[in-house]
């Protein structure tokens, strides 16, 4: 998820595991915990294309890591603070309660988190919430900021805590059911079109959990639909795309390009570069605009070529369409379900 809503959730587990002893300091301290997963960020000047995916989401969004560093940092605010009774065991349980949500809720979004590292360093993934989300985040910070200013012994300011966490986990679980009702139309819709598939990817399309695309893997390619929940008719025009594998051919068995095409678990498809070299989508997160007609760019695409010396070379492209009132009131209407491609 984004910065933000990460330390909105930090600062709520810090105030639920030592607001009673600590006050505001938790909040702060939880919203510090709830940060530290992500100065991962902070190595991407020093590795190239490849290796900055392969080590975001990785290190420090494990478990391991939790459980390395909590007690280390335990300690040191346990012996900073020794003039309060929040002790030991409490600062390393928020610091390990900060570190596992922070990557508990990133494993919802579509990029995938290596929760096993480094015993595996499969980016696990539940596709059920965007990456900003305001329903799930508004609310959050609303009842956060109103019990911060409580005093820390005020039974108002553990019950707007608690309503915050409720809340947004009661928005995330929802998101599942959604999910599941979307999952059930896709599953019917490709039947009916008779259209095989090994397996697919669903998804909720940008800051909502109403609007949903699904990425099905067919024998030699990919198919792409839409469907919001507030459509009136449960009828889906699917997209193919061709995966076009043989023009890897040329660059197969190096291992940065096996790397990427492990990130993206297989749901790629392949065209040639303009200039020089083959493009590769990574159909995870599809096309920024597909549920409209004409569609738009992948949003996340690698130029991958050889340079004179005949090595390999990585370069992220990242397209976004140009957001307006028009195209905000386009997607809006197809949200409601105003408008079905």
């Amino acid at each position: 998820m984004d910065s933000l809503t990460q330390i909105v959730l930090g600062a709520s587990v810090g105030e639920a595991v030592a607001g009673k002893k600590m006050g505001n300091k938790a909040m702060l301290w939880g919203a510090i915990a709830g940060t530290i997963p992500d100065l991962d960020v902070l190595a991407s000047p020093w590795l190239d294309t490849v290796q900055q995916l392969t080590f975001h989401r990785s290190v420090t969004h494990s478990f391991f890591f939790a459980v390395l560093v909590s007690p280390i940092l335990g300690y040191l605010l346990h012996r900073l603070y020794y003039k309060y009774t929040a002790g030991f065991w409490r600062w390393t349980l928020l610091f390990f309660l900060g570190f596992t949500t922070h990557a508990l809720l990133d494993s919802c979004t579509t990029w995938g988190t290596q929760l096993f590292w480094p015993f595996n360093t499969y980016g696990v993934a539940f596709y059920n919430i965007f990456v900003i989300d305001p329903l799930y985040t508004i609310p959050f910070i609303a009842f956060v900021v109103a019990a911060a200013f409580y005093n820390k012994n005020s039974s108002t300011r553990r019950k707007l805590n608690n309503t915050a966490l409720c809340i947004s986990t009661g928005y995330l679980l929802l998101s599942f059911v959604f999910k599941y009702q979307a999952n059930q139309v896709f599953e019917k819709a490709l039947l009916n079109q008779n259209l095989t598939y090994t397996s697919y990817i669903s998804k909720p399309t940008p800051l909502n959990t109403i609007l949903w695309t699904v990425t099905a893997k067919g024998e030699n390619g990919f198919y792409t639909g839409f469907y919001s929940l507030a459509d009136e008719t449960k009828r889906i025009s699917f997209d193919f795309d061709a995966q076009q594998k043989d023009l890897l051919l040329p660059y197969r068995g190096n291992p940065k390009l096996e790397r990427l095409l492990g990130i993206t678990k297989g749901y790629y498809t392949v065209e040639p570069a303009k200039d020089k070299g083959i493009y590769i989508n990574d159909l995870r997160f599809g096309e920024f605009d597909g549920w409209r007609k004409g569609g738009g760019q992948y949003v996340f695409v690698y130029h991958v070529w050889q340079d004179e010396a005949g090595a390999m070379q990585f370069e992220e492209i990242n397209n976004r369409p140009k957001i307006n009132k028009e195209y905000l009131k386009t997607y809006w209407d197809r949200i409601s379900g105003k408008s079905q491609k």
